[in-house]
């Protein structure tokens, strides 16, 4: 295949706009506050979240990033990526859930022509697609054989987000014949597709994680995308952006569960102590020690939003330059994310760690849920280790390298 087609940009002046970032805060805000009061009992029952789904589908969030013209919000991704962490504030798993399905419908417009990703936008809008999958390579590879009325797909994969309760797959697999890796769009209700949802984690449990397998699933043209290769003689420096836009969603993911944990904390610091047995520890709202902490997690969760924002603006701007952008551009971008992702995983650690220890002994209850704060980020830091994203800032800084591609899982 040649090299990637560009990216469809924003619309022009003459197309239809949606009803703009002030209703789509509003909507997230909402939002995230019904599925606040009720976080507590979901993570604990750990069922598929269809309920949440539908929630998010009656928001009309899931189309935020579909244009208006074809039936969605008409938001950019800055938009976006405030969503997802307003929502990952009040639940860390759906914060995940939503900004995969962000990427993976976005996804088309990355790799493959502007006609054919029109017209799947169009019918994601129509019908409310939600969509899950994974891009990020891993082993074994799937298998894409080329036949005469398309493809067959073959293969497992080990683990995929959203896939329990998506109505598309947007998965990696390589052709059989030339070894080049493609990004693949996949209906989970045709024949040979097998969702498992083996993954049993103790974190992250709403997210919908699990494994796929594929038998001998038919697949036509249309439905692969494009080249997933890294070669610079294949992938623009446009279409490769979709790397930091990918782990620019993972750090709001986690800075939005350290503002969660934060908020949570503060408030039942301010009064729910009073309701415990006077025997137990308190840490008071005055007390020196439970101000000290909450300053030093205050200020590294600030320090990180502020980089993150220093990365958001990049992002878009890359975006925005278009077939303008250079490769040592996108990789001053890249590096500005990875950098962004590394303080924001230190943020989300230490936030959601050191809140119980702020809260003391009370915050082992089961009832009061604030282990899933800690649960959800460290699970989310295991499947993206930040030392990755260390050495990709240290190696550009030192020797000028280049990151990467390299997308999320």
């Amino acid at each position: 295949m040649g090299p990637a087609p560009a990216p469809t940009g924003p619309g022009t002046e003459s197309e239809p706009t949606g009803p703009g970032r002030t209703h789509w805060l509003h909507v997230a805000r909402e939002t995230a506050d019904d599925l606040a009061t009720d976080a507590v009992a979901r993570d604990q029952a750990g069922k598929p979240p269809f309920d949440e789904v539908s929630r998010l589908r009656e928001s009309g969030l899931l189309t935020l990033l579909i244009p208006a013209g074809l039936g969605g919000g008409g938001e950019d991704w800055p938009t976006a990526f405030a969503v997802v962490r307003e929502i990952a504030a009040a639940d860390g798993a759906i914060g995940q859930l939503l900004g995969c399905h962000y990427f993976m419908s976005w996804s088309a417009r990355f790799f493959t022509e502007p006609a054919l990703a029109a017209r799947l936008e169009r019918r994601s809008a129509a019908e409310q697609w939600c969509w899950g999958g994974g891009l990020a390579r891993q082993e074994p590879v799937l298998s894409l054989i080329r036949n005469a009325r398309g493809y067959v797909l073959n293969g497992r994969q080990s683990y995929a987000a959203g896939v329990l309760v998506a109505d598309r797959l947007a998965v990696r697999a390589v052709r059989a014949d030339t070894g080049e890796p493609l990004a693949v769009v996949v209906d989970p209700a045709l024949q040979g597709v097998v969702i498992d949802g083996d993954a049993d984690p103790f974190g992250q449990r709403l997210a919908a994680g699990g494994s796929v397998e594929f038998d001998a699933v038919s697949v036509s043209a249309n439905a692969v995308l494009g080249s997933l290769a890294a070669d610079e003689d294949v992938l623009s420096p446009l279409t490769a952006l979709v790397s930091p836009v990918g782990r620019l969603l993972s750090a709001q993911l986690r800075l939005g569960m350290a503002e969660g944990v934060l908020a949570e904390a503060r408030e039942y610091s301010r009064t729910g102590h009073s309701h415990w047995h006077p025997d137990w520890p308190v840490g008071s709202p005055q007390d020196p020690q439970v101000l000290t902490a909450y300053g030093e997690l205050t200020v590294l969760t600030r320090s990180a939003s502020a980089l993150a924002d220093q990365a958001r603006d990049a992002v878009h701007a890359g975006l925005a330059r278009g077939e303008d952008l250079g490769y040592e551009e996108y990789a001053e971008i890249s590096v500005l994310v990875a950098m962004a992702e590394a303080a924001a995983s230190k943020a989300v650690q230490e936030s959601t760690a050191r809140a119980l220890d702020i809260i003391g002994v009370r915050s082992a209850s089961a009832r009061l849920g604030f282990d899933r704060f800690w649960r959800n980020a460290r699970t989310h830091t295991l499947y993206e280790p930040v030392a990755h994203r260390l050495r990709d800032v240290g190696d550009y800084f030192l020797n000028g390298a280049h990151p990467p591609f390299v997308l999320p899982v």
